[in-house]
């Protein structure tokens, strides 16, 4: 192979790993699932980092809600099978709960 075509080989090997290295550092972090589920949110209490998308999936029969005890984010109501989703960009401790079903809490650390 003539050493052209080595060096065209290569720049293009070089220019698709700098395209997938900053792919991957642009991409924001992966997001988290909590199942609503027996009037619970699972896991009740987790740690994440900044970035992060949280989802709340619905699998109870009844309606609820996703509300932040400092009024940052308050869903409406979810039948089953509805989501919601909320971005965390800052760090902090966020406790959460249902409207309808104050007994249901969780919270989430994020760092």
């Amino acid at each position: 192979m003539r050493s052209s075509v080595k060096r065209a080989i290569a720049v293009a090997l070089m220019a698709l790993w700098l395209a997938s290295d900053a792919t991957a550092a642009d991409a924001p972090p992966a997001g988290m699932r909590i199942e609503i589920k027996d009037f619970m949110f699972a896991p009740m209490e987790f740690r994440t980092t900044v970035g992060v998308a949280v989802t709340w999936v619905n699998q109870d029969d009844e309606p609820h809600t996703i509300v932040s005890d400092t009024g940052l984010f308050r869903s409406g109501a979810l039948d089953t099978g509805d989501e919601f989703t909320f971005r965390f960009d800052k760090p902090g401790t966020y406790h959460v709960f249902c409207s309808i079903h104050p007994q249901m809490k969780a919270t989430i650390v994020v760092q």
